[in-house]
């Protein structure tokens, strides 16, 4: 085909970099992906449900003219950012924008959680985000550009009780961005991170209670359009919301102990459900 018969979304597609997403099944990551489809990026999604992956980029191929490849992953797999990474390499495809999504929570008291289920989430919340910014970077910080969007959470602002191990490991998605942004200032990488609070997404069900939810709940559209715009204007990091923004910024900061006792009397809602509390599910979007 030649240039003068090439769709204007094709040719708008070639002129963005590849963006990879990973949770990209449903929630945020579906919707992350279908925004910057629209914007002409190619796409790479990433999650374990290869059906739903499928059907997601045969969509955004058909309305939006771009590229877009499947990677079924399952990021609770010790070496899955290499397998992604080895996945890219045989299909030459080159990532110019990471948008380490996938992500899902535990909450209720700890030691009544599977610590197989905690594990997990660490693998998907924090070592999976890690060794895939580790395996995709480099190639950007030779590209002279690229960026890194990392999904975070306004639980991370704060220590969680009965939510430990998903406010902790948000804590350090956001710590991780702030301090690699410093890194590559000046080197034609941003690093973005984005905290939203409760989001209209599959979550909550799959923790298994909306009584974690904590703040106003807003719509993926609206998170994703905030991220996008922030990591647009190279901001640090963004909270999408009013009230949530405020809520995250007027919490007292010092001294911890009376952050983390006032956060309980917060949290403890979730023990008088009825539910399983344990329930959960790896790379649903987070909020």
């Amino acid at each position: 085909m030649s240039a003068s018969s090439t769709p204007a979304s094709a040719l708008l597609a070639s002129a963005k970099p590849t963006a990879l997403i990973t949770g990209a099944s449903s929630g945020l990551g579906a919707e992350f992906a279908a925004q910057l489809a629209a914007r002409g990026h190619d796409v790479v999604l990433v999650a374990r449900s290869r059906d739903r992956l499928e059907a997601l980029a045969e969509r955004l191929r058909t309305t939006c003219g771009v590229r877009a490849h499947v990677v079924a992953q399952d990021l609770t797999a010790p070496d899955a950012a290499r397998r992604i990474a080895d996945a890219l390499a045989e299909r030459r495809i080159s990532v110019g924008v990471l948008v380490n999504n996938a992500g899902f929570g535990t909450c209720g008291r700890f030691e009544e959680i599977d610590a197989r289920r905690d594990h997990d989430q660490l693998m998907v919340n924090v070592v999976a985000l890690v060794d895939l910014t580790h395996a995709l970077l480099p190639c950007m910080l030779a590209e002279g550009s690229g960026a890194v969007l990392n999904v975070g959470s306004t639980a991370g602002y704060q220590p969680g009780p009965y939510f430990a191990v998903y406010s902790s490991a948000k804590a350090f998605v956001l710590n991780f961005s702030l301090a690699l942004r410093q890194e590559y200032r000046g080197r034609g990488v941003r690093v973005t991170a984005v905290c939203p609070g409760p989001v209209e997404t599959p979550f909550f069900d799959t923790m298994g209670t909306r009584r974690a939810a904590i703040g106003s709940f807003t719509t993926p559209e609206l998170v994703v359009r905030a991220a996008l715009r922030a990591l647009d204007a190279d901001r640090a990091y963004v909270t999408p919301g009013l009230g949530n923004a405020l809520s995250a910024h007027l919490t007292p900061r010092r001294p911890r102990t009376l952050v983390a006792a006032l956060a309980k009397r917060v949290t403890r809602g979730v023990l008088a459900q009825d539910t399983d509390r344990t329930t959960s599910a790896p790379e649903r979007t987070a909020a």
